[in-house]
This record gives structure tokens, sequence and C-alpha cells, in this order.
């Protein structure tokens, strides 16, 4: 078995494990859709409805790329993978948070489409780190993902 292939079947567990993620991430953000008008701030409400569904598809798509083929990464990798895509449930629920709070720091635009007025210091720090930490991790973890996939696609020749 190549080094590629070995990669490949190591992360089947990882592939799971976003696959799971993403579709809770996604059952979430469906059930959450019918509280966007219960909140005080309904358009902040609608961008967590919104990024629960995106994030929890890109959990799926992630998975895909693990499961088949089309990435190879080692397994510190995909572990790194499945840590940021885990860590969205810390962005999404304080978006949450945010759609009650009124804070409007994290997502500025969405915060002035909302009328909201900004929170307490202690709430929109909250909400920023929040906000920043998990997007950095998805980040990495998606430059190591685009990575994987050159590197499937020039060992596959």
């Amino acid at each position: 078995m190549n080094d590629h292939a070995a990669s490949t079947h190591g992360n089947s567990g990882s592939a799971f494990q976003l696959a799971a993620n993403g579709t809770l991430l996604i059952l979430a953000g469906l059930l959450l859709g019918p509280a966007i008008g219960a909140a005080p701030y309904p358009r902040l409400m609608l961008s967590a409805h919104s990024i629960f569904l995106g994030v929890g598809m890109l959990s799926i798509l992630a998975a895909a790329l693990l499961k088949t083929s089309l990435a190879s990464v080692g397994r510190r990798s995909a572990r790194l993978v499945v840590f940021a895509h885990v860590l969205e449930w810390v962005l999404c629920l304080s978006q949450v948070a945010g759609a009650f709070w009124g804070t409007n720091k994290a997502l500025p635009i969405a915060g002035a489409q909302a009328g909201a007025p900004g929170g307490a210091p202690w709430q929109e720090s909250l909400v920023l780190v929040c906000q920043l930490v998990p997007s950095l991790f998805l980040l990495l973890a998606w430059a190591v993902l685009v990575w994987g996939v050159f590197r499937a696609h020039t060992s596959g020749e």
C-alpha cells in the first residue's frame, strides 16, 4: 500500500467525525430557523442560522475529501481538520448569543442591518474571540485540505 493510499484509508475515522459534525451542524441550523423571528435581533439570528448550514456543508465536503482519494493528508493533519470543524460550534453559538445580546463588533454589516446597538464590552469581546479563533483554524484546515488535494493529484500521476 503506497503512502497516498495509507493516508486516505487511515482518515476514514476523521471523515466519519466530519460527516457527523456536519450533519449535526445542519440539523442545528434547521432547528434554529423557526427561532429567527423570536430573537431580539432577527437579522443576526438569520446570520447564525446561515452559518450553521454553511459550515455544516463545509464539514461534509471535508469528510468527502478525506474519505475519497481526492485529498491526501496525514493523520495529524486530518485531526486538525476535524478540530477546526468541531470548533465551528463555538462560532455558531456565539452568533446565536450575539442575536440576543445585540453585538455588532464581530459582524458589523449584519449588526448594522439588524439595528444592533452593541453588547456589553465583555459580550462583544466574547463574541469576537469566538468568531476569530474558529475562523483562523478553519482557514488553516482548508489550506491543509487544498494542499492535500494537490498532493493527491501529483502522487496519482
